[in-house]
């Protein structure tokens, strides 16, 4: 498969390539953020009955699903066919050792497209998952920040939906936008959260709207603080919707994010078990050594419903030569994960779902094992996510003037020469 599909950054590899657009950074409201842009962690208690958590524990296991992606603006039809074979994988045979159906479903952010508009919420999430009966929590993506014109306010329909505020007496609160679907609105903390379960701490973060992503400097800190203090004897899992690393032919993954998380790791000396990312509307995981004697899974799960599939820009097999990050598997195919978690294991399947009549249903397309042992940087080690020549390079931004257009076109003449070698590779 060649390589030479898009002109690259210089220094930068197959799996962070350059776009020539952005669009610009949200800060969160101060009507959301003011008091609560440093929350606590949260449990799982606080989405499952206290039955349903004892349970988890006594069972030694916990499974959830997890995709992003799902809003089914223009074409619906996606978007319910991955609904319904979530709803009807609760009844099948779960991953090899899970003794318990799903919990809950992680979403993995752009929940709404085009906008995070609050008038669309009941047709792309309420509406389409009517029947799935598990709570839906998550985290947003660049489309649920991004605002319509100046009269929006940025996130607010997440926030309605997602970050609502509890009734007093404990019973469920209901956004107007619910309407018959039966499904309460989520009470997370906050837009990014720390969930703890029995057998593992899911940080689930917030990368805004840029193409690329961004952390402001205040959940930087949020995130250090929380990989810091997570249960050394449990688990870590990261999910962020821009992917770390992607071999598609469209977004291609963030090095914006692999510098976040590889100076958080190097600060707190915690290393995440795997990292959970969307963006990318298809399906790819993808291995990194980061640490000496250390390789962990990143995901890329954004097959949940928007009908605009991305194409991959590698086979699976294929090692990028600068970052190491190399494909494992992948498919351009509508569909879901299902986790499963036990204290020493992670146990995981992608389920290929046939939305259309040309795709074929597979429900164990890839199916993988992961240790669950905690993870620690090795003492006098360090953490490397970004090529080593590279680890400083920002994003191409859209170009804002002549002498920036100018600029930007040697660096595409640049990055094309470096196109053509890895495109015999």
């Amino acid at each position: 498969m060649s390589h030479a599909h898009r002109p690259r950054q210089p220094g930068a590899s197959l799996a962070h390539i350059a776009l020539p657009h952005v669009d610009a950074f949200q800060p969160i409201p101060a009507q959301f953020a003011d008091g609560h842009a440093n929350p606590a962690p949260w449990d799982l208690a606080a989405i499952l009955p206290a039955a349903e958590v004892t349970e988890i524990t006594q069972a030694g296991n916990m499974t959830f699903h997890c995709v992003g992606d799902t809003g089914g603006v223009k074409n619906p039809d996606p978007q319910a066919a991955v609904a319904a074979a979530m709803e009807a994988a609760l009844a099948s045979p779960q991953p090899n050792g899970a003794s318990l159906a799903p919990s809950f479903f992680y979403h993995l952010g752009d929940v709404i497209y085009f906008n995070g508009e609050t008038d669309q919420y009941y047709a792309q999430f309420y509406d389409p998952y009517s029947r799935y009966p598990l709570p839906i929590l998550g985290i947003p993506g660049n489309h649920d920040g991004a605002p319509l014109n100046a009269r929006s306010v940025s996130l607010e329909g997440f926030h309605r939906n997602f970050v609502a505020t509890p009734n007093q007496d404990g019973s469920p609160v209901y956004s107007p936008e619910s309407q018959d679907s039966g499904r309460a609105a989520m009470a997370q903390p906050f837009f990014y959260h720390a969930l703890t379960t029995p057998f593992a701490t899911i940080i689930g973060l917030y990368s805004n709207v840029p193409e690329h992503g961004e952390f402001d400097a205040t959940q930087r800190a949020w995130l250090h603080a929380q990989m810091q203090a997570a249960d050394p004897a449990r688990a870590l899992i990261i999910a962020v919707h821009h992917p770390i690393y992607s071999f598609d032919d469209f977004h291609s993954g963030s090095p914006t994010m692999a510098q976040e998380l590889q100076d958080a790791i190097n600060a707190t000396g915690r290393i995440p078990n795997m990292v959970l990312t969307a963006h990318v509307h298809n399906y790819q995981r993808i291995e990194k050594q980061i640490a000496p004697g250390i390789t962990i899974p990143f995901f890329v799960i954004g097959g949940g419903g928007y009908h605009n599939m991305h194409k991959l820009a590698a086979a699976p097999g294929y090692t990028d030569p600068e970052t190491g990050a190399a494909l494992i598997a992948a498919i351009e195919q509508f569909g879901f994960m299902t986790f499963n978690l036990s204290p020493g294991i992670i146990n995981g399947r992608y389920h290929a779902v046939a939305a259309t009549a040309t795709e074929t249903d597979d429900p164990t397309f890839d199916v993988f094992s992961y240790s669950a042992r905690p993870l620690f940087l090795p003492q006098g080690t360090t953490a490397t996510l970004l090529p080593t020549d590279g680890a400083n390079i920002q994003p191409v931004m859209a170009p804002a003037s002549e002498a920036a257009r100018r600029k930007q076109a040697a660096i595409r003449a640049h990055a094309a020469r470096t196109s053509a070698r890895i495109s015999g590779h």
